[in-house]
């Protein structure tokens, strides 16, 4: 049985901060269950990591917890948040700054992880 997961948000993007809740909960529920997670935020969804994007945007309109109080809590329980390469390029302005607890891991990365029988992934 694989205690690892990497999780690809790609299609969840600031825009729709709804569709954002559903992989940060299955990333603290693989945590829980003491899995190893790491989060590949490709595309436009690489805009989460940009500073001050996710701690304004909510998935409910209770507004109860910010997306970047997700992703604090992600932090805290030691998930990995990878920003691809390509997508920071391309969506993250020069003036713009990721998140300093963001990594980077590519295309390559991620798929494998998709091929290695020790890692299981989702795709958001």
């Amino acid at each position: 049985m694989s205690d690892r997961l990497a999780i690809l948000i790609w299609s969840a993007t600031p825009e729709r901060p709804e569709l954002c809740v559903t992989p940060l909960v299955h990333a603290l529920a693989a945590r829980a269950l003491d899995a190893e997670v790491e989060i590949h935020f490709a595309g436009p969804a690489v805009r989460w990591l940009v500073e001050g994007v996710a701690d304004g945007l909510y998935a409910t309109a209770s507004r109860e917890k910010s997306i970047g109080n997700y992703l604090h809590e992600l932090l805290a329980e030691d998930v990995r948040l990878l920003a691809c390469g390509m997508a920071r390029a391309a969506w993250v302005a020069d003036s713009e700054r990721l998140l300093p607890v963001a990594g980077a891991a590519g295309a390559t990365a991620f798929v494998a992880r998709t091929l290695d029988p020790a890692w299981r992934t989702l795709v958001f």
